[in-house]
């Protein structure tokens, strides 16, 4: 490479700090059932884990920019680590669940301004023949962290307690912010931060965590037949509108949204969001099914994902010479990358209740391919037209976005599962029939077994029809999951043709954001 040691270090430290945060975004994903065991919570309570990091993240992501201008970029950076850090060590010492969930918050606010931060850190400190390999690592530790998460989380939680989940980042949080402090230098242009427009940040904060609220809790509480759920919309409406009234009324916004003027990035900004989406809301479903349907650990559970995890590290630097290369525009492999990533949502969509571990490494497999074709070609058209001063703010638009994305996916995602399978239940009860030859066998057989055991008629009857509700329980619950792949993977195909909007002048990334591989 043409960068030597002290830019090497820079790229292991900004990747470090970007795997802390993603990592964290799923790692307690398979951890949850213990919490709940363990801090006498209930499944409701626990989502806010869950939600709170999710939130106060998005929201800190968007004021990125702005805080980078203020304290400067390297100050800002070991900040965030550092409030990471420490909030690491106090989540994995909560004594009850709402302790946890408020340091989980403070957790997101230190991780929101990690990920940002850290793209910036390598944009503008490398030339544009060594950018594109700083940016493939770095995109190892956004692509690959919400899929490893759950892996180690499993691991973590089988082998010690859900408390090292979070005590795992504790050396790594110290090494990176001695290496920020030794290594990561200041811009040589500096950014002129305006005066903190705090109207605006309690506008985002309303319009975000309203937004979220709704969808974690929208359907546990009936939607909109609860006073709670109405009141949630109406700060939403009033909060997301009002933010992007300011924003664009205000002369040193804290979030630059007229940068959505620009097609090409407002474009790829929409695609950050449908990446987000189908990233995060694979990872949540698959290891749910694992464990809820299938019977699986923690452990194998996380270790599902581990192939499709390779295979996106194999293919980010062949991606990044391939555009190196500019044989064909960046669009085209995204095209590719979303086209099989349906093929995984499609093949997963036919899943049952033989499916074992093989059944889903190929799947998974393809998906990590299809990622890894996404990220650097859509990173490059989205920031392509951006001028290096405005990089900041641009990322900061464009993750928060993909962070929310995410976020929304999991949460409607959990909503459509719970609502899908009333319905698929209601339609396999409506065949649980002594005047259907197929449901009366299985009863009889059941009852004869409960016979065998010694069992009275009418309790071994009782019991046929309690098991009998339990396989159609089971059924309709793979049916919904095969439905939740089907619509992620219809989402991502109906999107393929989307990508015909980044059609203009051709794609040749400046220094800033170039894809090159030496």
């Amino acid at each position: 490479m043409r960068f030597g040691f002290d830019k090497w270090i820079v790229v292991i430290t900004v990747t470090t700090a970007a795997l802390l945060q993603t990592i964290d975004s799923s790692i307690v994903n398979v951890t949850l059932n213990q919490m709940m065991g363990n801090l006498g919570a209930s499944l409701g309570d626990i989502s806010w884990v869950v939600t709170g990091y999710a939130a106060a993240s998005a929201v800190m992501i968007t004021m990125s920019g702005w805080l980078t201008a203020k304290l400067g970029r390297r100050n800002y950076f070991a900040a965030s680590i550092v409030l990471f850090t420490i909030a690491s060590i106090f989540c994995g010492t909560a004594t009850n669940v709402w302790e946890l969930v408020f340091f989980r918050v403070v957790q997101g606010i230190g991780g929101g301004g990690l990920l940002t931060t850290a793209q910036s850190i390598l944009i503008q400190t490398f030339p544009k023949e060594d950018v594109g390999i700083a940016n493939a690592i770095f995109g190892l530790g956004v692509i690959i962290g919400p899929s490893i998460g759950p892996t180690l989380g499993g691991y973590i939680t089988d082998n010690l307690s859900w408390n090292w989940v979070f005590f795992i980042n504790i050396p790594f949080g110290i090494l990176a912010t001695f290496l920020t402090y030794m290594y990561i230098k200041e811009p040589a242009e500096k950014m002129v931060a305006g005066k903190m427009d705090w109207l605006a940040l309690f506008l985002l904060i309303a319009g975000i965590g309203g937004l979220q609220i709704i969808l974690e809790k929208g359907q546990e509480k009936d939607w909109f037949d609860s006073s709670f759920i109405i009141g949630m919309s109406i700060a939403a409406g009033i909060g997301l509108i009002g933010f992007i009234w300011r924003q664009l009324t205000v002369k040193a916004p804290i979030l630059d949204l007229r940068l959505l003027r620009r097609r090409r990035y407002a474009v790829g900004t929409l695609f950050n969001f449908i990446l987000g989406f189908g990233l995060f809301a694979s990872v949540f479903i698959v290891p749910v099914f694992c464990q809820t349907i299938l019977g699986f650990t923690a452990s194998q559970t996380g270790w599902l994902l581990m192939p499709g995890s390779l295979a996106t590290a194999m293919m980010m630097p062949v991606v990044g010479g391939l555009l190196r290369k500019n044989v064909i525009s960046p669009i085209w492999y995204a095209g590719i990358g979303f086209l099989l990533f349906f093929g995984f949502c499609y093949d997963l969509s036919a899943i049952s209740l033989d499916a074992g571990p093989d059944y889903f490494f190929w799947p998974l497999v393809i998906r990590g391919i299809g990622m890894g074709l996404i990220f650097i070609p859509l990173t490059t058209v989205t920031l392509a037209d951006l001028e290096s001063i405005e990089i900041p703010q641009g990322s900061a638009l464009s993750n928060t976005i993909r962070q929310l994305g995410g976020t929304f996916g999991t949460a409607i995602m959990t909503t459509y599962i719970s609502t899908r399978s009333v319905l698929h239940v209601s339609r396999l009860s409506d065949n649980i029939s002594m005047y259907n030859p197929l449901s009366a066998e299985r009863i009889r057989q059941y009852t004869s077994l409960f016979l065998s055991k010694g069992d009275a008629l009418v309790n071994a009857t009782a019991k046929a029809y309690a098991m009998m509700k339990g396989t159609v329980m089971r059924q309709a619950l793979v049916m919904t999951y095969a439905d939740a792949f089907l619509v992620i993977g219809g989402f991502f195909l109906v999107c393929v043709p989307l990508l015909l909007l980044f059609i203009g002048k051709k794609v040749e990334a400046p220094q800033h954001v170039e894809m090159a591989m030496e």
